[in-house]
């Protein structure tokens, strides 16, 4: 690890790895292992934040990268509450990427985010990513809205994403081939700046697992700083999933609308739900398993009582 020129005082930049895991030795590894290449020769330090994982992550890391920064928390608090451990530990970096432990750093990819981080003064980079056959995830969103909640119901996510700015998840291949702001992307590998991190406060831990990236992202544009792609940055994300994950797809959907209510008035939020109701009930009129138990959830009291997060905006 060495140290290379960079910030406004020319001050060495030095980037904290943070790796937020839960009960993954199957592929934290792998993620380990690319790391060298993918940070070339920049300063760096790894920090693994353990969420009680019951199958020897934490002591497969400490065997395999024993100058890594190993937290043990004792609890699965989610991955904001990981996230937020990390950067604990990150006290005197210029810089903190937050990695998925299913993440294969291409070479040179952080250099790349860092320099587009310096060029264009963005709270918060990512890369082009890559499913594990090579193809292209569809990684950009758009701000949650209920015309674009109305356009993916109607005609799918996938179909909504090319048209115009119609859609949510960002889908046209061109989009993907031009350095430019997006309004988030999935929080699997970001690149955020110590000056983003100071300003916008902690990830909201509220949110458990889902929108806690867009609620960062969100609050970090309120401020003043950007979400940046930069497609000549490449990594490659395992991606677990959710969509064919039940009690994942509810937690997602329910997730949607919290972030949705905190963030507008009473009105828009019941119009918001009704969407997601038209959506998820006509999907498990059809037989989908995972919209069955998102239609319950939203259906459920129990479910959509909110715990108001710490950052919550009403408009």
């Amino acid at each position: 690890m060495t140290q290379v020129p960079g910030g406004p005082r020319g001050t060495p930049e030095r980037v904290a790895v943070v790796v937020v895991t839960f009960n993954s030795v199957d592929v934290v590894p792998g993620l380990i292992s690319s790391l060298p290449a993918g940070m070339s020769d920049l300063d760096w330090t790894l920090v693994v934040v353990d969420n009680d994982s019951r199958d020897g992550t934490a002591e497969a890391i400490e065997s395999i990268a024993p100058e890594a920064v190993v937290v043990r928390t004792g609890r699965n608090g989610g991955y904001a509450a990981g996230i937020n451990a990390g950067v604990r530990e990150a006290q005197g970096c210029t810089a903190v990427l937050v990695l998925n432990p299913d993440v294969r750093l291409g070479t040179g990819c952080v250099p790349e985010l860092l320099a587009a981080m310096g060029r264009t003064g963005a709270g918060i980079v990512v890369p082009r990513l890559n499913d594990a056959r090579g193809d292209l995830i569809a990684s950009r969103r758009r701000e949650p809205t209920l015309r674009r909640a109305f356009a993916d119901a109607v005609l799918g996510a996938e179909r909504a994403g090319r048209v115009g700015h119609v859609g949510e998840v960002v889908t046209d291949p061109r989009e993907y081939q031009v350095e430019s702001a997006t309004d988030w992307a999935e929080g699997s590998t970001l690149l955020l700046s110590a000056d983003c991190l100071a300003a916008v406060g902690p990830w909201d831990e509220s949110y458990f697992l889902y929108s806690e990236e867009t609620d960062f992202a969100l609050r970090a544009r309120d401020r003043g700083y950007r979400t940046w792609f930069v497609p000549t940055a490449h990594a490659v994300h395992l991606e677990g999933g959710s969509a064919g994950n039940a009690a994942l797809w509810r937690l997602l959907v329910v997730n949607k609308l919290r972030l949705y209510r905190r963030r507008h008035n009473a009105v828009m939020a019941a119009l918001f739900w009704a969407v997601l109701v038209g959506r998820e009930g006509s999907r498990a009129l059809i037989g989908k398993r995972t919209s069955r138990a998102a239609l319950r959830a939203l259906l459920s009291p129990r479910f959509l009582a909110d715990r108001p997060g710490p950052h919550s905006i009403v408009t």
